[in-house]
């Protein structure tokens, strides 16, 4: 009987190989080619870069650093992290026995309440006993169990982790957008009180016509309120502008205040354009880590599932120093000591076991096809943003170009108007296209500059995000 049971058990061991196995990463998850038109990396790229190297202008980094330190999100992500570190210390110790020790005493008396001199030998004494008893257990589990619940409690640390790589990504992203977004509007504002002036130069001049005899009420009426609308454009970029430093004091985590920044053309993209090798993308993206980790909880999911097949193991023991063994009290005291340990085979269970182990590989496969699904999303985001880099730097130049000409054209209008008292409309229509077309130009700007972020995002948010 002995050596059937250790037969039966070595058999039980071997065939649960596959329950102590660590998670690897499916070979049918695809990833050559992911990046599409802009698959010209390297092994090293933009991904590799920290955001202090991708961002180097020294106010911004100001603000950056200010926000990893104080903004809620990230100081709750870390709270969340220590919580799980915490759960993790309790998976681990779960291999460890339960060890109880509850010692106890008791006093007792005889009382006789008629006072029999025959029974005084037996009430003239207290009688005292003492128990020290320490008891141990073991919940051992089916085989395999205590490994891979402890393994998934290292996927949900590392879940946390990757959640806070993920705001910590978009935190940078979204102060390095607003502060850049700030020096547009800034540029913006200048240009649009630059209008103002010109229009309230020719507004006055309309009135001096008017009073001449050379102009009428409704041109100048129409000069009025162009130049109103005008003002009102500026009020509008002050109003944004304070209204994005709010929003950027909220991230902050400060109240809102003005925010010291450099001029939009400050702003120099990294060299590096290179994607990286396409498996890189995996290593950073939060959401294709958080898919993989998902994969992963579910692959111990499926162990934890499959080890319910197997004999669960329950050990326990106790002892204890007594004088009270039995009906007779001993003194000094004595040792007892026991132990059990039993060994439980599910049999029937109204398949509930199969029916779990079943809806595990379901989940399993279901976490493979969204992490496959994750990575081919990543590419293309890549690929997008990439495109739109490249796209917002050709049209840079192209949009330099007319300003260039619109500006030679000014010179020659007001040359012309100097010596030949031609209309002044003729100035102001080419001042207003030029100041158009710098409008444009600042746009594009911040459009590459976007491109580039949502690039620094796409990538991961940097090598250096834990």
């Amino acid at each position: 009987m002995k050596k059937l049971f250790i037969y039966a058990l070595s058999a039980a061991i071997f065939s649960s190989c596959g329950l102590y196995r660590k998670y690897e990463r499916p070979t049918e998850i695809k990833t050559d080619g992911i990046y599409g038109d802009a698959q010209d990396g390297d092994d090293k790229g933009i991904g590799d870069l920290e955001w202090r190297q991708f961002f180097t202008d020294p106010a911004l980094q100001s603000l950056i650093e200010k926000g990893l330190a104080q903004n809620t999100d990230i100081r709750n992500a870390d709270l969340n992290i220590q919580k799980a570190q915490y759960a993790l210390q309790c998976a681990k110790l779960a291999y460890i026995p339960t060890i109880y020790f509850s010692p106890s005493g008791a006093v007792s008396k005889m009382y006789d309440p008629y006072n029999r001199s025959e029974n005084k030998s037996m009430t003239s004494g207290n009688s005292k006993t003492y128990e020290f008893p320490v008891s141990m257990s073991w919940q051992v589990g089916s085989i395999g169990y205590l490994r891979n619940n402890k393994l998934k409690a290292d996927v949900s640390l590392l879940q946390l982790k990757n959640a806070k790589q993920a705001i910590q990504a978009s935190l940078v992203a979204g102060i390095a957008s607003m502060y850049y977004n700030l020096a547009m509007l800034d540029e913006q504002l200048a240009l649009t009180k630059q209008t103002r002036d010109n229009w309230a130069k020719y507004l006055e001049m309309q009135k001096q016509l008017m009073n001449a005899g050379q102009s009428n009420q409704a041109a100048v009426s129409s000069i009025e309120a162009t130049y109103y609308s005008i003002c009102t454009g500026v009020e509008s970029l002050e109003s944004t502008i304070r209204n994005i430093e709010n929003t950027l004091g909220t991230l902050l985590g400060e109240t809102a205040t003005h925010v010291n920044r450099n001029a939009l053309n400050t702003f120099k993209a990294p060299a590096i354009l290179a994607t990286g090798a396409p498996i890189n993308i995996l290593s950073r993206r939060p959401d294709v880590k958080a898919a993989e980790l998902e994969l992963a909880s579910a692959f111990y999911d499926k162990n934890i599932a499959k080890s319910a097949f197997y004999p669960s193991l329950n050990i326990s023991a106790s002892g204890q120093f007594t004088n009270s063994a039995g009906a007779k009290i001993v003194n000094p005291g004595l040792m007892i000591g026991s132990a059990l340990a039993s060994l439980t085979q599910p049999i029937f269970q109204n398949g509930a076991i199969r029916a779990k182990y079943k809806i595990s590989k379901a989940d399993m496969e279901i976490a493979t096809n969204n992490f496959q699904q994750a990575v081919i999303a990543a590419g293309n985001e890549v690929n997008t943003a990439m495109v739109n880099v490249r796209d917002a730097e050709a049209q840079y130049e192209l949009y330099s170009k007319q300003v260039d000409a619109l500006k030679i054209a000014l010179d020659a209008t007001e040359k012309l108007y100097a010596s030949t008292s031609s209309n002044y409309l003729n100035v102001i229509t080419a001042q207003n296209s030029l100041l158009q077309a710098q409008m444009s130009l600042i746009s594009n700007r911040m459009d590459a500059i976007d491109s580039t972020i949502s690039l620094y995002q796409a990538l991961g948010g940097g090598s250096d995000v834990e």
